[in-house]
């Protein structure tokens, strides 16, 4: 079965994008690892399906390159978002996924903003294993420690550093991902403050690793230094791909605007990867 495919991106963090509006492909976690993998498949963070449902435009269905599926994923939903603009000729659309229906607008720039939803801040929202102040958790590995933590839809932890440069990422991210204090595994954000309304990020997903990108870790960043009177509640965050505005609304709401791009188009066959 041949089934065409979009590479996209917002960021730099990148995505397999397939529609199953039209009927359903048998797409299974399997599919998705063996898509994901960046030396015999396509190679993205994360796999995209995008799918019918009631009472919003569509359904996106996330996967980690594992086959693990995700709750959220900021920079897929903008991806998406201007997708079905594209096709409907609509600035506004709603993407429902299993963390939550997401509004979504493509502004006049061409870049798109997201409503995330509440960034929810009790542990048990987290979740973690046990009752702690998601301000300042009991956790650490090598020169970082007490992080403070958030879930947009998925479980973030976020470290503030001096100097992120010095901070190994790639070596700290996996054993983080781990800590016995998150039971659903976790994000890890790594945050330098560079002034009131500007942070740098570096985030090891779960699931994926080091991504060039994270939307919903962008948005925990904030919410958390602004949490610890780091920053006011809205600032960009510089990722390793790009720039992204982020801002915690009053009501807890928190809104996530950056540029999205399509790498290209393709087929894949789904019976070869069986």
């Amino acid at each position: 079965m041949r089934v065409p495919f979009l590479k996209m991106h917002g960021c730099g963090n990148d995505f397999v994008v397939i529609d199953e509006r039209a009927g359903s492909l048998g797409l299974t976690p399997a599919h998705a690892a063996a898509i994901a993998d960046r030396r015999t498949g396509v190679g993205c963070d994360q796999f995209i399906v995008i799918e019918p449902t009631d009472g919003a435009d569509a359904f996106m269905r996330i996967r980690n390159p594992d086959g693990g599926e995700a709750g959220a994923c900021g920079n897929a939903t903008r991806c998406v978002a201007a997708l079905l603009a594209a096709e409907t000729g609509r600035a506004r659309q709603v993407i429902r996924t299993v963390a939550g229906d997401l509004p979504s607008e493509v502004l006049p720039n061409g870049q798109v903003r997201v409503d995330m939803g509440q960034a929810l801040l009790d542990w048990r929202d987290i979740p973690l294993v046990h009752a702690m102040d998601t301000l300042d958790l009991d956790m650490q590995a090598g020169p970082v420690s007490h992080p403070a933590a958030a879930s947009m839809g998925n479980p973030h932890a976020t470290f503030f550093v001096p100097d992120i440069g010095a901070v190994p990422v790639a070596q700290l991210g996996p054993v983080l991902e781990h800590d016995k204090l998150f039971p659903e595994r976790v994000n890890i954000g790594f945050v330098q403050v560079l002034g009131p309304d500007r942070i740098r990020l570096r985030v090891w997903e779960r699931g994926a690793g080091l991504t060039l990108a994270c939307g919903s870790g962008a948005c925990a960043a904030l919410v958390n230094a602004a949490r610890r009177g780091l920053t006011g509640r809205a600032a960009t965050v510089v990722v390793d791909g790009g720039e992204l505005t982020i801002a915690w609304r009053e009501d807890g709401h928190v809104l996530m605007t950056g540029p999205v791009a399509t790498s290209f188009t393709g087929v894949i066959d789904l019976e070869a990867l069986r």
